[in-house]
C-alpha cells in the first residue's frame, strides 16, 4: 500500500481531504501556493480562505445545506469543527469569523505529525495517489496539464463577491438589528427603504457603470452568485422579492414592514465588519461607493472591500470522474472542490471529504464506498459525475434526493422527514462500509 498521498490546494476541499486522509493514518503531502502566489480572489495566507461570503448557509434540517452539514458532522468534518469554533450570530444560518475559521483549519493541519505542508505552486500533476483541489481559479500552467488529460475539456462561469463595510461608519439611527421572523437574537443589521428610496436606488443601480471582466458573458453567470445589477435588470421588483425582500421584518422606527431592506451580516467576531447580503457585484469601485451609499444608513459607509467578479473554471466532470471524484482513467488521481462542478463552500468541502474517503479505501484494498442516492453527500456526487445535458455547477438541494415515500403537505415537515431518512441511511452506510 502506498501510504503517502499528495493533496494539491489547501482551500476548503483540499483541507478537508487532507484531514480525512491523515486521520485514517496516511501520510499527506499538502501543497499550498500561498503566500508565494495568490489567485485574483485570495488575499490571506491561511488555509480554507473564505472569499465570497462568511456564511455557510442554513443549519436547520429542513434546509438542504443544514442536512449536508449534519451528514458531514457524522464523518468528522474538519471544516465544520472550524466553523463551530468560529461561529458568529446569524439567525438560522452558520456564519463565521473568516480569520478565526481559516486559522483553526491551518493550525489543525499544521499540528498533525503525518501532514507535510509545502508552500509552493504546483505546475505539473503530481505522481498518484493525488487529490487535486486547486479550485475554480486554478493556475493556468496546472490547468493546461489537466486539460491535456484524455477526455478533459474546460467549462467556466462567472462568480462575484459582495462589498464589506465597517460597523462604526453606519448611521445606526436609520439601521435596526433584527432577524427575519425573530430567528436568532437580532443577528442582522437592516437598512430599510421606502418605495421612493427603493426606486431611486434601483434607477441608479441599473444605470451604473460596470467594470470590464475578460470574457464576461451573462449566460455563464452561476445563478447562486449572480451580480446584483444583473438581477436588477430582470425587472424593477426583482430585488424587492429577492435580496432586498422585507418579509419577516418590522422597522421599529415606523412599526411597519419596510418597502425593501438591505441586510448586513457580521463578517468578523469583533462585529467591526459587515457584508452586504446578496450584493455581489461587478460595478466599478467608484460606482459601488456612489450607488450603495444611497442605501439608508450607508450614506457615509467605509468600504474595506469592494465587490469584484472573476471567471471560475470547472471540469466536465460527468465525462471524466466517478462517483467518488476519481478519474475514470486512473482512480488514484482525484479532483475535489468547485472545479468539479459542486457550488458552495460546504459542497466543496463535502467533495473533498468524499474523494478522500474513497481514495483511502482503494489504497487499503477495500471496496470504495457508495453513499447512495438517499444521502445528500451521495446525491451531490452523483449529480456531478453522471452524464447529463448542459452540465452546470450545482448547490446542495432537496431536488437531488428521491421524493419522500409518504405524502406530506407541509414543506418544512416534508423536508425534515427527508433529512431524517438521509441521516438514517448514512448511519447504515457508515456502519456497514466501515467509514
Amino acid at each position: 500500500m502506498n501510504n503517502t498521498v499528495t493533496v494539491v490546494g489547501a482551500g476548503l476541499a483540499g483541507s478537508e481531504a487532507a484531514w480525512q486522509l491523515a486521520k485514517r493514518g496516511f501520510n499527506v503531502r499538502l501543497y499550498e501556493m500561498k503566500p508565494a502566489c495568490f489567485s485574483p480572489a485570495h488575499t490571506s495566507e491561511g488555509f480554507a480562505e473564505l472569499v465570497c461570503s462568511n456564511s455557510l448557509k442554513a443549519e436547520y434540517l429542513s434546509s438542504a445545506s443544514g442536512l449536508l452539514k449534519a451528514e458531514m458532522r457524522m464523518l468528522d468534518s474538519l471544516i465544520l469543527k472550524a466553523a463551530d469554533a468560529s461561529r458568529l450570530p446569524a439567525g438560522g444560518a452558520l456564519a463565521v469569523d473568516r480569520d478565526l475559521f481559516s486559522g483553526y483549519v491551518t493550525h489543525a493541519l499544521s499540528e498533525m505529525p503525518n501532514v507535510e505542508i509545502l508552500r509552493q505552486r504546483v505546475d505539473e500533476i503530481p505522481e498518484a495517489p493525488v487529490i487535486i483541489a486547486t479550485g475554480p481559479l486554478t493556475d493556468d500552467r496546472l490547468m493546461a496539464r489537466i486539460q491535456a488529460l484524455d477526455g478533459f475539456s474546460d467549462l467556466h462561469f462567472f462568480d462575484a463577491e459582495a462589498p464589506i463595510v465597517t460597523a462604526d461608519s453606519l448611521d445606526m439611527s436609520k439601521v435596526f438589528a433584527a432577524s427575519r421572523y425573530g430567528r436568532g437574537e437580532d443577528d442582522y443589521l437592516n437598512c430599510p427603504l421606502t418605495e421612493s428610496e427603493y426606486n431611486a436606488f434601483y434607477d441608479a443601480l441599473i444605470n451604473a457603470e460596470t467594470a470590464d471582466v475578460h470574457d464576461f458573458d451573462k449566460s455563464m453567470v452561476f445563478e447562486g452568485c449572480i451580480a446584483v445589477e444583473i438581477l436588477a435588470s430582470r425587472g424593477r421588483q426583482t430585488l424587492a422579492y429577492g435580496p432586498m425582500k422585507p418579509v419577516g421584518l418590522t422597522d421599529p422606527n415606523t412599526g411597519r414592514m419596510p418597502y425593501a431592506v438591505v441586510q448586513l451580516r457580521r463578517d468578523n467576531m469583533a462585529g467591526s465588519l459587515y457584508n452586504l447580503v446578496g450584493f455581489q457585484t461587478r460595478l466599478k469601485f467608484g460606482e459601488q461607493k456612489r450607488v450603495f451609499s444611497m442605501i439608508p444608513g450607508l450614506e457615509h459607509a467605509e468600504f474595506v472591500r469592494y465587490g469584484v467578479m472573476h471567471k471560475n473554471t470547472y471540469l466536465n466532470s460527468p465525462d471524466v470522474l466517478d462517483i467518488n471524484y476519481g478519474l475514470k482513467a486512473n482512480p488514484l488521481i482525484r479532483f475535489a472542490g468547485q472545479m468539479t462542478g459542486v457550488e458552495g463552500y460546504m459542497e466543496s468541502a463535502a467533495s473533498g471529504l468524499v474523494a478522500a474517503i474513497g481514495l483511502s479505501k482503494r489504497l487499503t484494498g477495500e471496496s470504495e464506498p457508495d453513499l447512495g442516492e438517499m444521502t445528500l453527500l451521495g446525491a451531490l456526487s452523483k449529480y456531478v459525475t453522471v452524464k447529463q445535458k448542459d452540465f452546470q455547477p450545482m448547490n446542495a438541494n432537496f431536488g437531488l434526493l428521491p421524493p419522500y415515500e409518504k405524502r406530506i403537505r407541509n414543506k418544512k415537515e416534508r423536508y425534515e422527514a427527508i433529512a431524517q431518512r438521509s441521516l438514517h441511511a448514512l448511519a447504515d452506510i457508515i456502519n456497514t462500509q466501515r467509514l
